[in-house]
């Protein structure tokens, strides 16, 4: 007769597997108290699904940060922060954020989903800083916090798809000035930044223009274009680059990487950059036209930082 395991059993596997699963998605607000730069509004966030399995929100007023820890024993004390695109009107979470949140935990690296704040008038005095203040707040939170989480504090960078590659950009070129409290000062310079198929400059004609007009506006001034356009703020202070772009990208053209690239060597800022010959935009952990998988690539970049 076979032999049944004790109730208790069951319940100490359980215990242990909800623990684990508890760890490694923990959905904690941005902020503690008031939201810097907000504007009294209602919650008006909503989410859908597109192609039946990409998940799509919307709106979103009150950020967050997901928490995807690796277990200890993998855990190498690396943590990125990661941005999904959407052209600053809404956010991919599942696909530029989650799916890529559990490949890096595979590795050991600790990952941090960013819901950051859309763009919105309505909802911020001053909606071109607002996902800004949202990333500064980010990494301001996993430096903070990095000996809990067994992260080093030296070693946290930010990524972003798309106009969330933008974000990301603007985190690793902007950060001389802190746009949201830090009264203990803590460094809100990211060590490394991954940028893929990102939205980079706001200047035509590889500007893409949905993004520039839905952060800073249908007409906006030279002053904020040349502020908002990432290659052109550039210094031999920017951390280490990651870039991935398919030159086939009809959305956002691959000179955006480029370009970045570029002005990255010209001030002795490391970088590596790897185009497919196709591949389109928004194609994820996955490129269907090639064997070659980025994220490979990325992470033993990361090793090497």
């Amino acid at each position: 007769m076979e032999k049944k395991a004790p109730a208790s059993v069951f319940c100490s596997l359980l215990m242990i597997f909800s623990s684990f699963t508890m760890q490694a998605q923990t959905v904690i607000p941005l902020y503690e108290g008031e939201i810097p730069n907000a504007r009294p509004s209602i919650d008006q966030e909503y989410s859908r699904y597109e192609r039946d399995t990409v998940l799509i929100v919307s709106r979103v007023s009150r950020p967050t940060l997901t928490l995807f820890l690796p277990p200890k024993e993998k855990a190498n004390g690396t943590a990125v922060i990661i941005c999904p695109g959407g052209g600053y009107t809404n956010l991919a979470m599942g696909y530029e954020g989650t799916d890529v949140a559990l490949r890096f935990n595979e590795s050991g690296i600790a990952a941090f989903v960013l819901k950051y704040r859309i763009p919105d008038s309505t909802t911020m005095y001053h909606k071109e800083i607002g996902p800004l203040q949202d990333a500064q707040r980010a990494i301001q939170l996993v430096r903070s916090r990095a000996g809990e989480w067994g992260i080093h504090s030296n070693r946290i960078g930010i990524m972003g798809f798309s106009a969330g590659g933008h974000l990301a950009a603007t985190a690793g070129t902007h950060f001389q000035k802190d746009y949201i409290p830090n009264p203990k000062e803590i460094s809100l310079r990211p060590d490394f930044i991954i940028l893929i198929y990102p939205v980079i400059s706001f200047r035509p004609p590889i500007a893409h223009m949905g993004s520039r007009a839905n952060l800073i506006g249908q007409d906006p001034s030279e002053e904020r274009i040349q502020d908002f356009s990432n290659e052109e703020r550039v210094t031999d202070q920017t951390p280490p680059a990651f870039l991935v772009h398919a030159k086939d990208d009809d959305a956002v053209p691959y000179a955006n990487s480029t370009r970045f690239a570029e002005a990255c060597k010209k001030h002795g800022v490391p970088v590596e950059i790897y185009l497919y010959a196709q591949g389109g935009h928004g194609f994820g952990m996955t490129n269907p036209t090639s064997h070659e998988d980025w994220m490979d690539l990325c992470i033993a970049w990361l090793k090497q930082q």
